[in-house]
This record gives C-alpha cells, structure tokens and sequence, in this order.
C-alpha cells in the first residue's frame, strides 16, 4: 500500500481516537462536578422545604417562579427573563372527606382526595349508591338506568404485568382524566376513582380530571380513593350492593391568573441561532412538596447549565434552561414557550426533559428520524460506564410535546420506574423521598447527552 494512503489512514483513526477519548474525559469529568460538587439536591432541599407544593395559580408557585429566576442569574448566564402566561386557578380546600356506610350508624372511613379540576360537592356533603366498572365499556353497558343518582366507582388497575410502570399508568389513567365526564353523561352523581398507583396503600393520589364540553349544570365531583380503599370498597360491594357512599369536597375552580416559564441560556459561540433546550415543569401538586414531580427535573435541568459553567465549556450552540409552569393541570407553559419558539421563528434543534422522577438514570428515550436516531444510537458506548446507555424511540416529555416538528429531536431522560409511582401526585412525593446520588446521576447524564449533542449536532 503507498504510504501516503497508509499515513492518511493512520491519521485519520488518530484522529477519531482521540476525538472519541476527549467526549470520555469531558462526560468523566461532568459525572466527577455532579457526583462530587453539585448543587441539584441543594436547590431541591429549598424548592421542596423552603417553598412546597406548588400548584399553578398559587403563592407557592409564584415564589418558585422567583426563586428559579434568582438561582439562574446567580449561574452569571448570558441571559434570564420571564415569559408571562395565564394559568388556572385551582383550590383543593380544607376538608375532604369518604366513608362507605353499610346501615344505620355503620361507616368505615376511607381515604380520598379531590382530583385536580373537580367542583366542590353541596356543603352537606353527598350520599349514594355505588356501580363499580373497571372500563368505559362497561360503564357505558350499564346504561343511564342503573347509573343514574349514584356514585360511579373506576375500579381499573395499573397493569400488573407491563415492566414499564410508564405504559401502565398509560392504559390505566384515562378513568382518572375523563371518567367524570363520561359518567356524569349518563347522569351520576360523582365520581370515586382508584388512584394511580401500583402499590397498595393508603394514600390518594391526585392528578387532573377534564369535563371537556360538558355544561357547569352538568358537572359532577370526582375523587381518588387509596389504591386499599380501592379494594376494600370492591370488597364490600360484592358483598352488598346496596351500600352507600358518602363524599365530601370543598375545592374551587377560579378564573386564569398571571404566571410565568422562568429562563436562562449560555449563547453560542459558533451557531447561535440553534437551540437546545433542557427543562422540566415548576409547577407540581399540593399533597406533597413534588420533590420528584418534577422538583428533580427542573434541579437536574438547571444542573445542566451550572456544570457547563463551572468547567468552563462554551457551548457551540446555545443551550436554554426552561422551568414551565403550568404542565400538571394545562400545560399553559409548554405550549406558551412552544407558540413564541414559532413566532421569533427560532431553531430549535434538540429538546430535552426530565419528568419522571429522581431515580436512577437508565438511559434516554427519543422522538426522531432513523437518520437522527442511527446518530444518537452511536453515542451509547458513552453511557455504558454509567450504566444509563438504554437509548430507544417512543415519547419524550410534555413540556416539549408543543416544539415537535420533522426536524427538532425531542427527548425524555428515563430513570427506573418502579418507585415512580408510588409518589406520584400523592402526599408523600416530599424530599426525604430523594437518594441524592440518583439526583446527581441523571443531572450527570443528561448534562452529557446535551454536551453531545451540542459537539455534533444531528
């Protein structure tokens, strides 16, 4: 062979070995900041003790709507603003209250919540019977004869057997979303539906319900019940059926108010004009401080940022950090940053998100074509040290759902799911839930998959 194709061959493997040894020793040194220096449970300890649940439209989320602004500028980003949104206003109120009343004088309590968007019931309270279904289907097969005045019972469980505890919330919450608005069709009277989780326990976890076009004189309460309320009640149901129910809720919808996404960004210094963007929702529910959901998300996403400025990395790109507001109960922000992306007529190339807890980092999923995705799948033996190299296709994130298009790659940082669940909406989604090393390690990741992307581009 000349030795001048010989040389050319040897510098160019040179080249690709040490270009592939040089992402190693950035990525090792974003773990060693993250794992040894970072800041992300520090800032959840305040966001989660400091300032709490923090539901749209409340005091709470506009103190974290502060807060994040404050913490973003310290970081001494090229830029922090506000972008103001109307959010709803939601009041879970102080009392809340179920019990299953077999005769005279015979109540057990059981425990329940309000789901987020629901009316209130009359001040008095509610006191019925009960159907149990476990599907719409039947639902709709018991007709409004025998549905009609009582309470509609959804008695439908995460699946059991799907490993992905994601893809079994995903067939399972639809009764929680629109089973008030489907029962309240075929006249009842409200709504009990058992909570998202797949532990059993006695904890009811909220999340948000929609009347859709339903008329306000139509619109009925609707409630979790613990996953063993759940089970005790079918219990007794199948052994009488002419139990009764008794339900009482003092929350309150009031008009849109004034919120904001909070943001910040490091320019680019060789494509300015291309965008990524990193982020996860400030806004959570208020059973609990929303340490997981997603107080991690928005640490971990504002880690990001803080790491490329404590190692001195200028990106090539411009990276912005998004705190949404508003993604549990309207996703106001998402779609309010999503609409002014398209008017400035900005280019974004890569949206990342992490919404699915501080657990530990298995990998990414990813919303892209084979091109992109043949790319991003390259960058795996990366991960591997780490253990979070599980890269696949399918979703992404909420919050960056509004930004999709056939150029922009969207993807979801994947922790284990397992634990997920039994947190999720419920009152002890608090931070002693948090292992502050799993926190640290999906920082760690994704800080590198935003690196990497950054360094090649699609």
């Amino acid at each position: 062979m000349d030795f001048k194709i010989l040389f050319c061959v040897f510098l160019l493997s040179f080249t690709l070995y040490s270009q592939s040894t040089s992402q190693e020793q950035q990525i090792k040194l974003f773990y060693e900041q993250a794992l040894t220096e970072g800041k992300a449970y520090d800032w959840l300890d305040h966001l989660s003790n400091k300032i709490g649940g923090r539901l749209s439209g409340s005091l709470n989320a506009e103190r974290a709507v502060e807060w994040g602004k404050k913490e973003l500028e310290a970081l001494g980003l090229d830029r922090v603003y506000l972008q103001k949104l109307m959010v709803p206003k939601w009041v879970r109120g102080t009392f809340e209250y179920g019990s299953i009343i077999t005769g005279p004088g015979m109540s057990m309590n059981v425990p329940v919540c309000a789901l987020g968007g629901s009316i209130a019931t009359p001040a008095i309270g509610l006191r019925a019977g009960v159907v149990e279904v476990k599907t719409f289907e039947e639902l709709e097969a018991l007709g409004e004869e025998k549905v009609k005045g009582k309470f509609v019972f959804f008695n439908g469980p995460m699946p059991a057997n799907l490993i992905h505890a994601f893809d079994a919330y995903s067939q399972a919450v639809n009764q929680r979303s629109n089973g008030a608005a489907k029962a309240a069709r075929l006249g009842a009277l409200g709504v009990i539906v058992r909570s998202m989780n797949l532990r059993l326990d006695d904890l009811p976890h909220t999340g948000n319900m929609r009347y859709g076009n339903l008329p306000n004189n139509m619109r009925i309460p609707a409630a979790a019940i613990s996953t063993n309320g759940a089970q005790l009640l079918s219990s007794m149901l199948a052994l009488n059926k002419d139990l009764k129910f008794y339900l009482k809720l003092d929350c309150k919808n009031f008009p849109d108010v004034p919120s904001h996404n909070v943001i910040g960004e490091i320019k680019g210094s060789e494509y300015p004009d291309e965008i990524i963007v990193v982020g996860g929702h400030l806004d959570s529910w208020d059973l609990g401080d929303g340490a997981h959901d997603d107080g991690a998300g928005i640490v971990q996403s504002m880690e990001v940022l803080r790491l490329f400025k404590k190692i001195n990395y200028r990106p090539k790109r411009t990276i912005r950090v998004v705190l949404y507001m508003n993604e549990e109960n309207g996703l106001r922000g998402g779609t309010a940053y999503a609409n002014e992306a398209k008017k400035n007529k900005e280019q974004h190339i890569f949206a990342l998100e992490s919404d699915a807890g501080g657990f530990t980092p298995r990998g990414f999923i990813f919303e892209a074509n084979k091109q992109q995705f043949e790319k991003i799948e390259s960058w795996e033996p990366y991960f591997e040290p780490y253990l979070a190299d599980r890269f696949e296709l399918g979703g992404s994130g909420a919050d960056i759902g509004p930004l999709r298009n056939d150029e922009i790659v969207l993807s979801g940082l994947r922790p284990d799911s397992q634990r997920y669940f039994d947190y999720h909406h419920a009152a002890n989604d608090t931070f002693d839930a948090i292992n502050k090393r799993e926190l640290e390690l999906g920082a760690a990741a994704m800080t590198s998959l935003v690196y990497l992307v950054d360094f090649f581009g699609f």
